[in-house]
């Protein structure tokens, strides 16, 4: 059978991208410091981050970028003596938080002690051009310390947030944003998946419709559907019919109930409420309880000060029973356009 990857990629090297369960070796932050994103809602950012470093630290490094000695000082002095002990910090200029969508997207090929570790590179245009102060996050991954490491680029534009893994060969996206005419406009549907075959090692590639009411990346599929498991996603619903939302997170739903997993297993759907529709100074919040973050022994689940907090917190304490899930209040850190997951990104 002919190989689904190209010759010399990544994936015909072995490399796959792992699932963000598999044991992690650290995450990766961006401390918050833009006021054009923050203004008003710094502080609020920053705490979000704070208890986001505190739940991580005891079960993995975090390597924190910082683009100053002063916004270092500031952090320092916010996360206190809870996150030391496993905090490395690097300077360097991220331009925001959301380091998912600019940060390099680790790969590993064998098991245990045999396993390598390598990085892909694709380029981040600030969600389609939109924002020239976050531009800066597109030259992440050169300052970051990864030398040792083999480098792939994969030449795209491409954020982070945009897709999910089960770790063994079955991606799922959103056509609203990998087909969107701002990020590779010269690329057909079929020339985008095989890039993300050759330097992600998936075969089974999923696409749902779009994203939610709020969201400027024009549908990051890591706000509305995520894998916990290997042919186990979750999904978010509104049951409000009048909801904006409503239509288009059914359709994902009725998507989901006809995929399969690589190996032709059909997945099985569990789903999460939405938050009730909130807005801060007149705009809509996309705010999701799908952007949720899996490390070594614990669980990051955004929380908004909502009766569906609850919910959303006992629907993924099923899913990892082996993990500890934590709320991190993301009622401020919304106002940025993302949460948890948007904010961390999982290296090997």
């Amino acid at each position: 059978m002919k190989s689904p990857f190209t010759p010399s990629s990544p994936a015909a090297l072995g490399y796959r991208m792992p699932a963000e369960w598999e044991p992690h070796e650290g995450t990766w932050i961006s401390w918050p410091y833009n006021l054009e994103t923050w203004a008003g809602h710094l502080e609020g950012a920053e705490e979000a981050f704070t208890q986001m470093i505190a739940a991580l630290t005891p079960h993995e490094k975090v390597h924190l970028l910082v683009p100053s000695k002063d916004v270092e000082a500031r952090a320092v002095k916010k996360i206190g003596k809870a996150g030391t002990g496993n905090l490395e910090i690097h300077h360097i200029e991220s331009g925001d938080v959301w380091i998912r969508d600019y940060g390099p997207i680790f790969l590993v090929k064998g098991e245990g002690k045999n396993r390598e570790v390598a990085y892909s590179k694709w380029i981040y245009n600030a969600y389609g051009n939109k924002y020239d102060d976050l531009l800066p996050g597109n030259e992440v991954p050169d300052k970051m310390p990864l030398q040792k490491y083999p480098r792939f680029d994969a030449g795209i534009v491409l954020e982070g947030g945009s897709i999910d893994v089960n770790g063994t060969g079955t991606l799922i996206t959103t056509e609203s944003c990998l087909l969107s005419p701002d990020r590779n406009p010269n690329m057909n549907k079929e020339q985008i998946e095989q890039k993300l075959r050759d330097f992600l090692g998936v075969t089974n590639i999923l696409w749902l419709s779009a994203g939610i009411e709020g969201d400027d990346t024009t549908g990051h599929v890591d706000d509305i559907t995520r894998f916990v498991g290997k042919n186990t996603v979750v999904t978010v619903v509104e049951e409000n019919k009048k909801d904006a939302n409503y239509a288009p997170l059914q359709e994902n739903l009725e998507r989901l109930k006809m995929m399969k997993d690589e190996e032709g297993t059909p997945l099985s759907v569990l789903t999460l409420p939405m938050p009730k529709e909130f807005t801060v100074e007149g705009r809509r919040m996309a705010a999701s309880y799908a952007n949720f973050y899996i490390a070594n022994g614990v669980v990051l689940v955004p929380t908004y000060k909502q009766d569906s907090d609850a919910e959303a917190l006992r629907v993924l304490g099923n899913c990892f029973p082996d993990r500890k899930v934590i709320g991190i209040d993301c009622s401020e850190l919304i106002w940025g356009y993302g949460s948890v997951h948007c904010g961390t990104q999982h290296s090997f």
